[in-house]
């Protein structure tokens, strides 16, 4: 078998039994689609969808000095974490360009989970490997320790509620406990990538498939249906969530991306790219760099990442993610564009699409939030 062949999710024989389109995604082979991305898509934003995402990287972090490392290789105060509680962050090159976003879960005093995207799993292992020296913590590669199951949408407490043990009036956004799903073990966290109200179950990769099942049994009447990748980007994009090689890649620090926030100077400590991030934090200030906006079709073309966006036949950005919006009707992209062109309403932005000036509003971000 050739080392390029991809890897196979512990649910893979059960997609392929959906119909699921299949592609091959940062090295998995991963569910495009069963069926219209557009249904499955409105599924989410209004009763339930299903996601394997078993793709993303699990590392481990444990010891005594396990929060010193994280704040160390990481730009974020995770010593500041509470137990069962998760933070978004970023780690970073010395150089302050991005090399993932994460989100690091404390599981115990001692011992946090960092989740990475599929695409950066081993660049993030890597890192936090060679960062760890001289700290009294280990880090394990725990890729091959679990299936990640989601379910998101309006729908899903009510859903996982008739499956779990597991107290989910009382688990707050952007944290996680541990419980039983469907009678096995699993990490529940409320996070999700869709913009909607919704779960992710960390489980053995053994028992996925009994997770699965039971949430389709107890999900279906509400509506929920399986999803692939290409509605998880589509319901990413309306809410304005970034993407790793399309938002936010090396070239960028996070204050380039409007994320410096995540950046936590105050932190005990010296942290990686630490220097780097306070001079690009002054160069913002001083000379504002290009800002994400959302940009809105007014007519049916679709921008795709890497068209210029011009205004009076001059580029002055560049489209990062588009697609249709089958929440909004019309086509909708992600972009950087100089700070003059930002402001939401600003007139006269185009998008080149194949040399045609396509006309485009500049909104503020995300395009859809839901209501609480």
């Amino acid at each position: 078998m050739s080392s390029n062949a991809p890897r196979h999710t512990a649910l893979d024989a059960l997609h392929r039994s959906l119909g699921a389109t299949m592609t091959d995604f940062a090295g998995w082979d991963m569910p495009l689609r069963y069926g219209s991305e557009r249904d499955e898509h409105l599924a989410v934003r209004t009763k339930a969808g299903l996601f394997d995402l078993s793709h993303m990287g699990e590392i481990t972090v444990t010891g005594p000095q396990a929060a010193a490392l994280l704040n160390h290789a990481l730009v974020g105060n995770i010593a500041s974490v509470g137990v069962g509680r998760a933070r978004y962050t970023m780690i970073c090159r010395a150089d302050g360009g991005i090399l993932d976003d994460l989100i690091v879960y404390r599981l115990a005093e001692t011992e946090y989970m960092v989740v990475a995207n599929a695409s950066n799993a081993q660049v993030v292992l890597d890192a936090l490997v060679e960062r760890a020296a001289g700290f009294d913590a280990v880090v394990r590669d725990d890729r091959d320790a679990y299936a990640l199951i989601a379910v998101q949408g309006p729908e899903s407490s009510g859903i996982l509620r008739s499956v779990t043990d597991a107290d989910l009036d009382g688990l707050k956004y952007y944290a996680g406990l541990p419980g039983t799903v469907a009678g096995v073990p699993a990490l529940i966290a409320r996070t999700g990538y869709t913009g909607e109200d919704g779960f992710e179950l960390f489980v053995s990769p053994g028992d996925a498939e009994k997770v699965w099942q039971a949430l389709t049994e107890a999900g279906t009447p509400a509506g929920l249906v399986p999803c692939g990748l290409s509605c998880r980007d589509t319901l990413r994009l309306e809410a304005g969530m970034p993407l790793y090689g399309h938002e936010l890649s090396t070239s960028l620090t996070p204050f380039d991306a409007g994320l410096g926030r995540v950046v936590k100077f105050e932190k005990e400590g010296d942290f990686v790219g630490r220097e780097a991030l306070s001079e690009a934090a002054e160069r913002a200030l001083e000379n504002p760099p290009r800002v994400l906006v959302g940009l809105i079709a007014e007519g049916r073309r679709v921008p795709r990442a890497g068209y210029p966006v011009v205004f009076e036949g001059k580029v002055v950005g560049e489209v990062t993610s588009g697609a249709p919006s089958p929440t909004l009707g019309r086509p909708i992209a992600m972009a950087y564009v100089d700070a003059a062109h930002s402001a939401p309403g600003s007139g006269g932005v185009g998008v080149d699409i194949r040399g045609s000036h396509e006309p485009y509003e500049v909104v503020a971000l995300p395009f859809y939030k839901r209501q609480k």
